[in-house]
């Protein structure tokens, strides 16, 4: 786990959350979120993309291991990991909006680059 940000969930959830949404970025490419939360999805989107940058049966599994979804897996080896196979990181962006109405939140667009 890259980050301190407890997000005010026990382990278990907290880490069960942050491979959804992960997966989901890589699978739509965008999402929106909290900013706290986009910050910690970020560092370990990056994380995956590095691995899938070199394609490897060992990085695959790791990838594996951590994305929920095999049908997403196999876009970020063979579609995410070589667009960015150049580039030595800043795959995501953070772009902040208006505050979340209700309890006034922080919101932002997480994307990919």
């Amino acid at each position: 786990m890259p980050g301190t940000r407890k997000l005010g969930r026990a382990s278990d959830h907290r880490q069960a959350m942050l491979k959804n949404m992960v997966t989901a970025l890589l699978e739509n490419g965008r999402m929106e979120t909290t900013v706290t939360r986009a910050k910690e999805v970020r560092s370990m989107t990056e994380k995956m993309i590095t691995l899938a940058k070199e394609d490897s049966l060992h990085n695959k599994r790791q990838a594996m291991a951590y994305v929920t979804k095999e049908s997403v897996v196999k876009k970020l080896f063979d579609e995410i990991g070589p667009k960015y196979k150049e580039i030595n990181g800043g795959y995501c962006r953070i772009i902040k909006t208006a505050a979340r109405r209700g309890d006034a939140a922080e919101m932002c667009i997480l994307e990919l680059v």
